[in-house]
């Protein structure tokens, strides 16, 4: 299914969608078993700078496979792709939608280089999403400046982007810095919606509260970006199933010393939450190999881990969903322009 087909009631009725970015497999599996426990549409997202933890060879196959057997409509997004060649390559493995990010260029060049990934996403049935102004320090990304507003979406040039572009849903920048507390600018949001016939987009949704979220979707955003609050959710729930093990046999690292609070303040590590668990995983591996053959190896095993890590991650996804909106909305958002259902149901 594409981002403009679910999208479409989102719009009309006011709720959101959220796109969740995955990295790997456990991340993949929880999104969708959350979104089907609640009957949403949802869209699984591969950011380019994500290369980095799975490259896209690897985990498109898995993402297309997954969105094709839900139970729910499912898109597969290309999220804020720089390069023509990244965002070729995940037409070509299957993604139903893909983001140029061209924010960063001069507005003349953005409108030109977005026209060429529209024409080519055109003849392939391909939704395209592209970004006017800029919120700093997105995943990945470039830390803001002190004064935010300064790439903040242009009422005026959004009404012009979309038009010259024909683009099917717009980032729009309405709110701070990543690092600092966000403050949603409502009334930029509400007038850029009412120039522009199209979805609009929330990037960087991390870190907003439930009620940002609301206001945000009232004034008219359809699509939420989420990555680091699932990240922060498998960090908090390995830190309570293995920093906190209560286990009778829980010895060593798993009980002396919580791994995930002594590798936080490890100066010499990259701190960032992904890195994080990645070390806690390898200490519990490490941990398992070191009490194999001893009388009082540890009872918990990485199978715990991992299905920890989907726990704690489908939480707050089916958090996120309810918050958005979208739940029980799945038969709805599958919903032909013509009126007809493919769920079998007619629009509540």
């Amino acid at each position: 299914m594409t981002l403009k087909q679910i999208l479409a009631d989102a719009d009309q009725r006011r709720y959101g969608v959220g796109m969740f970015n995955v990295i790997n497999l456990e991340m993949l599996k929880a999104i969708v078993e959350a979104a089907e426990e609640e009957n949403s549409p949802v869209i699984l997202g591969f950011e380019e700078v994500h290369k980095a933890y799975m490259d896209i060879e690897t985990l498109a196959p898995m993402m297309v496979k997954a969105a094709k057997e839900a139970a729910v409509p499912v898109a597969v997004h290309y999220d804020h792709g720089q390069s023509f060649e990244g965002i070729v390559k995940a037409m070509h493995y299957g993604f139903t939608s893909v983001m140029y990010d061209g924010s960063m260029l001069p507005y003349e060049q953005n409108v030109r280089n977005t026209q060429e990934v529209v024409r080519i996403a055109k003849i392939l049935d391909v939704s395209v999403e592209a970004e006017l102004g800029h919120v700093g320090g997105a995943d990945g990304g470039q830390e803001g400046q002190n004064d935010p507003s300064a790439f903040y979406t242009d009422v005026n040039q959004a009404a012009d982007f979309v038009l010259r572009t024909g683009i099917d849903a717009l980032a729009v920048a309405i709110h701070g810095v990543y690092r600092s507390q966000p403050k949603l600018d409502l009334d930029r949001l509400k007038a850029i919606k009412k120039r522009v016939n199209i979805p609009l987009v929330l990037h960087v949704g991390s870190g907003l509260s439930d009620q940002d979220f609301r206001n945000a979707i009232a004034g008219g955003i359809s699509k939420i970006n989420i990555f680091t609050d699932m990240s922060l959710a498998a960090v908090n729930t390995l830190q309570g199933n293995v920093c906190q093990c209560d286990k009778p046999n829980c010895t060593g690292a798993f009980s002396d010393e919580c791994l995930i609070e002594r590798d936080k303040v490890n100066q010499h590590h990259d701190n960032s939450q992904e890195a994080i668990v990645q070390r806690v995983v390898q200490r519990v591996l490490l941990q398992l190999k070191e009490g194999q053959g001893a009388h009082n190896a540890p009872e918990l095993n990485y199978p715990d881990v991992i299905a920890a890590t989907i726990n704690g991650i489908k939480a707050e996804v089916r958090h996120k969903i309810e918050i958005f909106g979208s739940n029980g909305k799945a038969c709805a958002s599958s919903c032909t322009h013509s009126g007809g259902c493919s769920c079998g149901c007619q629009k509540d």
